[in-house]
């Protein structure tokens, strides 16, 4: 039998987290204005605290399950990758879909800390979701994330008004392939998207002289449970995990309300086209937050 489609809920759909019911208990949950201000300055923010040791084992439990080919509900992904790592000797897991699947990657979506500080970093605009994604770096032989932009594999839609939340389930170290970022790179424009897991370093191809000067990239370790926020044209990749440990994370990509599709082709493999000038909307691109209807 197959698995409910969760795609249809619009709203938590388990107990693994609770809704403020008050402004001022949203409010309570706001970042700092040094830290909104460090995100516009850096195009990253790191140690945003997500989720709580309850939270981080039941999500750690349900991946394990979904990630398995033979799960019920494995015809619900987007995109499913085994291993997407060009090297043969490293593994890099990649899926996107998990929220059609499971509960707890369901219900991450409407994280009242992700949304407030989404709601923030997106310009105090509605939040609508784009779409998830799964990042598995097995121990020893965890693959690469080559240097890119996420803008520049989501083009199809306009405008530029999306904003990436990176969370981890385990702790993230420099060993095991945490998230490096290039600060102020978000202020370089559009560059060409590499092969997403090949050569790490393939965007040098496309940088200009200033740029490859101005690539410093900055490691931003973290605890399990803590999270990411980075601007769609912030440069970032991860390393090898060359550790004993598993490096394993879950992403959240978020749209300002009003993105719309630029094309007539389906956005995401298996979902029904948004015409093209049309606003994403509907079964597949809820509205996950909006401030001012509270």
């Amino acid at each position: 039998m197959n698995s409910p489609d969760l795609s249809h809920i619009h709203h938590l759909a388990g107990d693994l987290f609770t809704t403020p019911s008050t402004k001022e208990e949203w409010d309570a949950l706001r970042l700092s204005d040094e830290q909104v201000q460090s995100f516009h300055e850096n195009g990253f923010l790191g140690q945003v605290k997500l989720l709580d040791e309850r939270q981080l084992e039941v999500l750690k439990i349900e991946l394990e399950d979904i990630a398995d080919p033979k799960h019920a509900g494995h015809h619900l992904f987007y995109e499913f990758h085994s291993n997407e790592s060009d090297n043969p000797d490293t593994i890099l897991f990649h899926a996107l879909g998990a929220w059609r699947i499971s509960k707890g990657f369901h219900d991450v979506l409407w994280n009242p800390r992700f949304l407030m500080a989404t709601y923030q970093l997106l310009g105090d605009k509605a939040v609508r979701f784009w779409h998830d994604q799964l990042f598995c770096k097995p121990p020893k032989q965890g693959g690469v994330v080559a240097w890119h932009q996420d803008y520049s594999y989501w083009t199809r839609t306009k405008p530029l008004a999306h904003l990436t939340c990176w969370c981890g389930l385990d702790d993230s170290t420099l060993e095991n392939g945490c998230v490096q970022y290039v600060p102020g790179s978000h202020r370089w424009g559009l560059l060409d998207k590499p092969n997403l897991a090949g050569d790490l370093l393939g965007i040098m191809n496309y940088l200009n002289e200033e740029q490859k000067k101005q690539f410093k990239p900055v490691p931003v370790e973290t605890k399990a449970g803590y999270g990411i926020f980075h601007h769609p044209l912030t440069l970032h990749g991860s390393g090898e995990n060359k550790s004993a440990n598993p490096r394993r994370a879950f992403v959240i990509n978020a749209v300002a309300d009003g993105v719309y599709s630029d094309t007539n082709d389906s956005l995401l493999q298996g979902v029904p086209a948004i015409p093209k000038n049309n606003k994403l909307d509907g079964q597949f691109f809820p509205l996950l937050f909006d401030y001012y209807s509270l």
